[in-house]
């Protein structure tokens, strides 16, 4: 039985792709250039690889074993089994693997890459004579009025890669019709490399202009194909380059339940600048940072110095990108002969360890401390108490936009150490914790609660961060617990209760937070509370990440 075919516009051609891929057949399946191992759902398949393909275009990553996201043609000439005049290949599907290595071969530059999902291998195939639906790739364009009828893709697409992707392309006067193609070009090849499915990457496309407008939302197609026919029929808008009045639009209106997004999938929004942008970019960076949205900034040709007087800002990228790292930014000297840089940006973007820094656990949380001083606890404890209150601390992102940390110490009267306004910065906070001097007296946990949710968390109480409480105690209280623990609760307060010694398990458990067993904690002995944190960090990134459901 022959191969169905599905033609795929590609920003003014168009290529061929083969329907679902069996190996029943005797005879080869006839492929693409592009067709990636990922593509053939098979442990393994005779293929047939096209003549004529050209070198540079192919996308291989690794050598000898090869990451699925890799042309099987491209591997092929690689590994040296066909020549690009084409040929019969088999292919082997492989489990996925680390470290896919970079070798030059046969024409080919193969890519490193760090990790991926599933991996393939090839040799000689069969070489049996094909129909004629296996010739090589046809890049004309269709006749005029003969589109091609949509036929649905229910492809899960690139695993590994999923995200849902606002690329933000410039429309302005400042990068004008012929280089506004070039663009558009250059976003469909990023578009079809990162594997676009409905269990994969989604995108959507917004214009910058004098007025942003929103081309098509992420809802709208989840097949490349369809993608790459919606950018190309994207029209230029003209204008003021106004990057930041887009973006602060694209964050705002673009990633809602309505538009497509999905829960617990980073947002990205990819911002292309031809030159320098028109007005303040630094706040919308913000506004989208505020609505979880990571902003990655891919910029064209940088001012000459000739140029930079025209500019608000030359540091606008650092400014305006998800956190200032280098990670998040992406340079191109130019539109022309953008191809070799494709590869590298959608490596950045499939990086989802790095790309989640937008509303994080680690960054949008408040974080108090209500730290036990009553004489029971002793002086050499009470600095183990600190060193269990640090090593929490150390692993958020403390700033004046991010995690915030405070801390009480109590007795039976209360003390506030530092308010989460008062250090916005990791080293101060750190420094601080070290710093406090051990109180000694009695034990009045309740009204330490109360005191901490009025006076620590109240000014707090319409931030965007979560709320978090973390109570150490060594032993029993003199007043209800019950009572100021559930006030607390009412109020949004998750509540970690650890407990050291002589501390009763029922009024741990009276204070902390549902469901009782992942947020109560015991140990015999203060050295104890080391291991302890680390599962109080995993807790609070649970509990961060099911309140964004």
């Amino acid at each position: 039985m022959s191969p169905a075919w599905i033609s795929v516009l590609y920003l003014g051609g168009y290529f061929l792709l083969p329907g679902p891929v069996s190996c029943e057949s005797a005879a080869p399946i006839a492929i693409t250039c592009f067709t990636r191992g990922l593509d053939i759902r098979k442990e393994k398949a005779d293929v047939l690889c096209p003549g004529g393909c050209l070198l540079r275009d192919f996308y291989v990553f690794g050598n000898i074993v090869y990451a699925s996201l890799s042309s099987i043609c491209g591997a092929a000439i690689h590994r040296g089994v066909i020549t690009s005049s084409g040929g019969a290949v088999r292919v082997y599907g492989l489990p996925g693997r680390e470290n896919y290595s970079s070798v030059a071969s046969n024409g080919i530059q193969s890519q490193t890459l760090t990790r991926w999902s599933s991996s393939f291998t090839v040799s000689k195939g069969k070489s049996e004579a094909l129909e004629a639906t296996g010739r090589a790739v046809s890049t004309a364009r269709p006749p005029a009025g003969k589109r091609q009828k949509k036929t649905p893709d229910k492809k899960a697409g690139n695993k590994d890669c999923k995200a849902d992707i606002a690329f933000l392309i410039d429309g302005s006067f400042n990068i004008g019709q012929r280089r506004f193609n070039l663009q558009k070009n250059f976003v469909g090849k990023v578009a079809l490399m990162l594997g676009i499915g409905t269990e994969g990457p989604h995108v959507g496309l917004v214009q910058a202009s004098e007025h942003p407008k929103i081309e098509f939302f992420l809802k709208n197609f989840t097949s490349a194909k369809d993608v790459l026919f919606a950018i190309k029929e994207v029209g230029f808008r003209g204008g003021n380059s106004n990057t930041g009045k887009a973006l602060k639009h694209t964050a705002q209106k673009f990633f809602s339940a309505d538009s497509g997004v999905r829960k617990g999938i980073p947002k990205v929004v990819v911002v292309f600048i031809d030159g320098w942008p028109s007005d303040d970019i630094e706040e919308a960076g913000i506004v989208a940072r505020e609505f979880g949205v990571n902003v990655f900034i891919v910029s064209v040709a940088k001012p000459i110095p000739e140029e930079l007087g025209m500019v608000q800002d030359v540091g606008f990228v650092d400014k305006a990108v998800c956190r200032n790292n280098g990670f998040f930014s992406y340079h191109i000297p130019s539109w022309f002969g953008t191809t070799k840089y494709v590869k590298p940006l959608v490596q950045k973007l499939c990086a989802h360890e790095q790309m989640l820094c937008s509303k994080t656990c680690y960054n949008s949380v408040n974080i108090a401390f209500l730290i036990d001083g009553s004489s029971s606890v002793g002086d050499s404890n009470f600095r183990l108490m600190l060193e269990f209150v640090s090593n929490i601390a150390k692993t958020f992102e403390i700033s004046d936009i991010g995690a915030k940390i405070a801390a009480v110490q109590f007795t039976y009267d209360q003390r506030t150490e530092f308010g989460f306004t008062d250090y916005t910065t990791k080293e101060n906070v750190l420094a601080v914790i070290r710093n406090i001097r051990y109180m000694s007296g009695g034990t009045a946990t309740g009204d330490a609660i109360s005191f901490t949710v009025r006076n620590v968390f109240g000014p707090m109480r319409d931030g965007p961060n979560k709320n978090f409480l973390i109570i150490v105690t060594d032993g029993q209280s003199y007043d209800d617990v019950q009572a100021p623990a559930a006030a607390a609760h009412k109020a949004g307060i998750t509540i970690y209760s650890v407990g050291v010694a002589w501390a009763p398990l029922d009024d741990l458990k009276d204070m902390a937070s549902e469901p009782k067993e992942t947020h109560t904690f015991f140990t015999r002995e203060f050295s104890g509370l080391e291991q302890i944190a680390t599962d109080i960090i995993r807790g609070i990134c649970r509990d961060f990440l099911e309140s964004q459901q």
